[in-house]
């Protein structure tokens, strides 16, 4: 496959990563889902993430059939992130998509499990020590960083789950491969100090030696006032060389020369000699020490990409563990047929917030969900149609639900106690937007339509479609949408406020409402926001007015809330107040 096959590569691209990365290199880290090779090649983080998205994810991302619902999606991901616990780890994360089969999934959902059930086994003290591992690996980058974490989450003892897999890696040959990379990451292509001793040594002689050679008049006035022959001279200097430079005085005399001009001159070719000497010393121990490094890490190349695989697939595996567990996930299951159902789902933007959030329970189509009672969503209707009154939590339902349908057709456990749901190929999410034009009718009615024609296996989630046209209108509209999605045997959940203008719906629908129940003490709207099956939710302009009355501070302003009391019914605005006050 080219370069250029890929989503989102055009030839600036593609030669901005040939120039930095070389083609072979670009489509591996795009086959490997590098984000960080690609962004150390100059592209920015989220072109990057992009294209790796459609290069892993392909068809399976079409399941994003709105903006919203890409919005939700991407929100998912950056949640989920936050859980991470290296940085490569969150990369990977940002790139989850959608899966194309069943199949796929369950086996994700598998490793989730697997993961998350590992995680739960260790001790607190375990689980620090196996994040200490994972902090010290982020501040650090290369093979090496990621071999000497591999042997230390081996050291840990975690014999079970997903760290099986550094348990069965080969610690000897690792430590060797450790403390061979350590030997070569010397930028100058050597070998790096602390990695031989005798090198170690004779670079620090070198340095002595040249050191001195620098000052030969210093050396000359230290070792001259005890020599009055020249080959005394010989003696002092060699044994001042063996003081200040911890060579062997048997090698000193070998080099010292035997004849010379001058003092001065014998001084300046002494060190000039040795100094050659050890320097060509120098050359060959690091040569050979390199060579050894070198067939080390030949010998070890499967083993480190064992372990490099292996602390990358736990650091992973972890991340998505620590996510399910801080929202109590639970894992899906998948029905044949048109369904989308859960019990006590619970929103995970509102919960990651630090929000209240009160459990729901809802379904459309025909699932077996284990409740019971009036809170049992019926069986006989892949559409509803949702009512009730405002700041009622209809919105943040659809945006749970196509959480959770997302998550799920990630391979990932959803946020409630139950999900029984059907594979999509489009999730139409659409937000309440109150922008009133023909544009943005156009522009809804093209992207919420198309998916529904195109494919049966659609979930709509559309929000007050009438703020976007005249309420007449908004109501055909509606009922025409609700009707196409009944036809095209489509799951769907409309929230709307003209209930009653879309009746009669067809037997394929139903109407649930969600309702206000008064206010509270501190004249707060209280809702109870389990849908009530089967039911007309009415707004309750009397709850705002009354909480309006009650706040008007000046005489005016209480006059004019009045007023509108009189309009929605005085009497159910008084009662509210009575009710609030005689709770307080």
């Amino acid at each position: 496959m080219r370069l250029e096959d890929y989503w989102g590569i055009g030839p600036k691209t593609r030669e901005q990563l040939v120039e930095n990365l070389g083609e072979a290199a670009a489509i591996d880290a795009i086959e490997c889902g590098d984000v960080r090779a690609l962004t150390d090649a100059g592209l920015s983080g989220g072109r990057a993430t992009r294209i790796l998205r459609h290069a892993s994810g392909g068809d399976a991302l079409d399941v994003l059939g709105t903006r919203d619902t890409r919005n939700v999606y991407k929100e998912l991901l950056e949640t989920i992130s936050r859980y991470a616990v290296t940085g490569n780890a969150a990369d990977k994360i940002r790139i989850l998509t959608p899966l194309d089969t069943a199949d796929e999934i369950e086996h994700r959902l598998d490793d989730v499990d697997k993961a998350r059930e590992s995680w739960q086994d260790l001790s607190k003290q375990e689980r620090d020590a196996v994040l200490d591992v994972f902090d010290a690996l982020d501040e650090q980058t290369g093979k090496r960083a990621t071999v000497e974490a591999a042997l230390e989450l081996s050291d840990l003892g975690l014999e079970s789950g997903i760290f099986d897999a550094v348990d069965e890696l080969d610690d000897p040959l690792l430590s060797d491969a450790a403390s061979a990379l350590a030997g070569l990451e010397s930028a100058d292509s050597g070998v790096s100090d602390g990695a031989d001793q005798q090198l170690d040594d004779q670079r620090q002689q070198l340095g002595a030696i040249e050191d001195l050679r620098a000052t030969p008049d210093s050396v000359l006035e230290s070792v001259q006032s005890g020599a009055r022959e020249a080959h005394e001279l010989r003696e002092e200097l060699t044994r001042y060389l063996a003081d200040e430079t911890g060579l062997e005085l048997a090698r000193l005399r070998e080099a010292v020369p035997t004849e010379a001009a001058d003092a001065r001159g014998f001084v300046t070719e002494t060190l000039r000699t040795v100094a050659d000497e050890l320097r060509e010393a120098v050359d060959e121990r690091e040569k050979a020490v390199r060579t050894e490094f070198e067939d080390t890490l030949d010998s070890a190349d499967d083993e480190i990409t064992a372990a490099i695989t292996a602390v990358e697939s736990i650091a992973f595996s972890v991340s998505l563990a620590r996510f399910g567990l801080a929202f109590d996930l639970t894992r899906p299951t998948f029905h044949g047929e048109k369904a989308t159902g859960v019990v006590n789902a619970r929103n995970v933007f509102l919960e990651d917030a630090g929000e209240s959030v009160q459990p729901v329970t809802y379904a459309v189509g025909e699932h077996s969900l284990s409740v019971d009672g009036s809170n049992a969503p019926p069986t006989d209707h892949r559409v509803t149609v949702l009512t009730g009154a405002n700041s009622g939590g209809k919105t943040t339902l659809l945006e749970t639900l196509c959480q959770v349908q997302l998550l799920a057709q990630m391979g990932l456990p959803v946020p409630a106690d139950e999900a029984e749901l059907s594979l999509v190929d489009t999730i139409v999410f659409h937000r309440r937007h109150a922008s009133f034009n023909a544009g943005v009718l156009e522009s809804t009615l093209r992207s919420v339509v198309p998916p529904l024609t195109e494919s049966g296996r659609t979930l709509m989630l559309v929000d007050e479609f009438e703020a976007i046209t005249e309420p007449g209108s908004a109501a055909d509209l509606l009922h025409g949408l609700v009707r196409l999605t009944v036809e095209r045997d489509a799951m769907g959940i409309f929230v709307t406020h003209l209930a009653d203008d879309l009746e009669p719906l067809p037997k394929e629908a139903r109407t649930d409402g969600i309702f206000a129940e008064g206010l509270t003490p501190s004249l707060e709207l209280e809702v109870d926001y389990q849908p009530r099956f089967e039911s007309v939710g009415r707004s309750t302009p009397e709850f705002i007015v009354s909480r309006l009355v009650a706040n008007a501070t000046e005489t005016q302003e209480r006059t004019g809330y009045e007023t509108l009391a009189e309009a929605v019914g005085e009497h159910a605005v008084q009662r509210t107040l009575a009710d609030a006050r005689w709770t307080d």
